[in-house]
């Protein structure tokens, strides 16, 4: 598998500390130009900007202002650059695309505040519009469901807001891009280690399924009954995105493990041949992620803003500076008494079944980049 960095990665990191004349925003702006941004070749290319809209309700979400700034710096390197993000595979404000945009709007992500690079929903409509990318030597995925805008966009800079997360113990640089980029049958595909299965009841053999299964593994039978031939099924869920009847339904939850294996994995998918660059904000981590429509108390207080051209040492890196951080008191992190947790994993005591070490270490063994790196503060 290409794509392969080595050795000791440069990660560089600003605190939240502001004066007059040198605003956040304009903090970011010079921690992503001092990370090397400049170097990213965007004139003329579709240059998605890889957000998390928030869902409504939910309040812990990356400021537009942040977006604006870097919209504002793209623009001068002459990249055509869009906002994006992908349907939801729950039901939510964020499960189709005229939904999502009505929800990014709200939320700060429009014409108006953003100026410069429209919103465009990935996977379209319906969450169906995909590329499929083969992923060679997958241990957990044969191929990759990827959206297609961020599947055929030239260059892709992701803004993450780093929090926890109650499936993969946190949310960072490497879920924005493996779950964030995958279409609703990709995050079918993540979500599940077990196959789709039919309820026969809720059928109406609509052929919805039938048409939409590019493995030919759907057919109808005798009574017009979808049925699935499970040794060409692949697993991808596409039948259970297209059902308007629940009659295609997801297997069995994926494991802890699995679930962080499968999303590096489709990472890895969605960063071949683009340029790529990003940003992580560590800054009130909630305990949950920011597709509920709420959020907590943050679980330590902010720590900054990082950059770095290698996603991975960027996880890493905010992962070990929330180990070392204190727990906030009355947080879901918080022990009581005096002790503030330095030096744990914040995430593991709050979501004791996740397991974030696993992903970080696949992550590096397929060779998305390094969990070495040198932090470099400006």
């Amino acid at each position: 598998m290409p794509l392969k960095l080595t050795g000791m990665s440069e990660v560089f990191l600003t605190d939240f500390k502001s004066r007059p004349g040198r605003s956040l925003p304009k903090k970011m702006e010079l921690l992503v130009k001092a990370a090397g941004i400049g170097r990213l070749d965007c004139k003329d290319k579709f240059t998605a900007i890889k957000i998390h809209f928030g869902e409504l309700g939910n309040l812990a979400f990356i400021r537009h202002n942040y977006a604006s700034r870097m919209v504002e710096l793209l623009g001068k390197t002459g990249a055509r650059t869009f906002l994006t993000d992908t349907n939801t595979l729950y039901s939510g404000s964020r499960s189709n695309a005229v939904d999502h945009l009505h929800t990014a709007y709200l939320n700060g992500y429009n014409p108006i505040s953003v100026p410069g690079a429209p919103v465009i929903i990935a996977d379209g409509l319906k969450g169906t519009d995909q590329v499929v990318i083969p992923i060679p030597g997958g241990e957990y995925c044969r191929e990759a469901l990827i959206a297609s805008a961020i599947a055929k966009a030239d260059v892709l800079v992701s803004m993450t807001h780093f929090k926890g997360h109650e499936q993969t113990g946190f949310g960072g640089t490497l879920k924005n891009i493996g779950m964030g980029s995958a279409s609703v049958a990709g995050k079918l595909h993540l979500h599940s280690d077990s196959k789709p299965v039919i309820e026969r009841a809720n059928c109406t053999g609509c052929r919805q399924c039938v048409m939409n299964c590019r493995h030919g593994a759907v057919i109808l039978d005798a009574g017009k009954i979808a049925v699935i031939n499970y040794d060409i099924c692949v697993g991808c869920g596409q039948c259970v995105a297209v059902c308007q009847y629940d009659a295609a339904q997801a297997g069995e939850s994926s494991s802890a493990q699995g679930l962080t294996a499968k999303i590096a994995e489709y990472a890895w998918a969605a960063l071949q041949g683009k340029a790529h660059f990003h940003v992580s904000f560590i800054m009130d981590v909630s305990p949950f992620c920011d597709c509920w429509g709420m959020n907590d108390i943050p679980i330590v207080p902010n720590i900054g803003i990082l950059a770095s051209f290698d996603p991975l040492a960027l996880d890493q890196a905010c992962f070990d500076l929330v180990k070392k951080s204190p727990a906030t008191s009355g947080s879901l992190a918080d022990p009581g008494g005096t002790d503030s947790r330095l030096g744990e994993d914040k995430f593991l005591c709050i979501h004791p079944r996740t397991d974030a070490e696993f992903g970080l270490t696949h992550a590096q063994k397929i060779g998305i980049g390094s969990r070495s790196y040198t932090l470099i503060e400006i």
